[in-house]
């Protein structure tokens, strides 16, 4: 098991997070972002910058039994089908069994944003973000230690 962060568009404090806690847990933590991005981590890394570049990058090194922390719910969906766990730096932690829902949602807001129309952008990020996103790391972290565990 490994923690693997897209960190092209993560906040600060979400790195902060899942650094303190995968050391809390000894569980490596990779963080992939653009050559744009100044991410200073033990196991990172840097691709270009093109479209979907990081996204390839994760989905490549995720396996079954990992933990992938994005806001991207495409990459969530595929992750799951990769039988990695996903959780958006706001906590949610994407199942299988909604993830169908969510991408249709995102495609029904794409397709009005390419009609001229507006969609919210997210709002401002609270401790009340960071305490959800901490706790679901490590319920996930611990899930999936104790699935992994030899039956004595």
């Amino acid at each position: 098991m490994k923690i693997i962060v897209d960190a092209d568009a993560c906040p600060k404090n979400v790195l902060q997070i899942c650094s303190q806690t995968a050391r809390e847990f000894t569980v490596p933590l990779h963080t992939v972002a653009s050559f744009n991005h100044n991410i200073v981590s033990d196991h990172h890394t840097t691709v270009g910058n093109g479209p979907q570049e990081t996204d390839l990058a994760v989905v490549n090194m995720t396996a079954g039994g990992d933990i992938v922390v994005t806001q991207d719910w495409g990459l969530a969906a595929l992750a799951l089908g990769k039988g990695a766990a996903a959780i958006s730096p706001g906590g949610r932690i994407f199942k299988q069994d909604t993830i169908d829902f969510l991408l249709e949602e995102r495609e029904v807001k794409a397709r009005l944003r390419r009609g001229g129309g507006r969609t919210r952008g997210p709002r401002k990020r609270t401790a009340q973000d960071d305490g959800r996103f901490a706790a679901g790391l490590r319920r996930l972290i611990k899930e999936r230690l104790h699935s992994t565990r030899p039956v004595l």
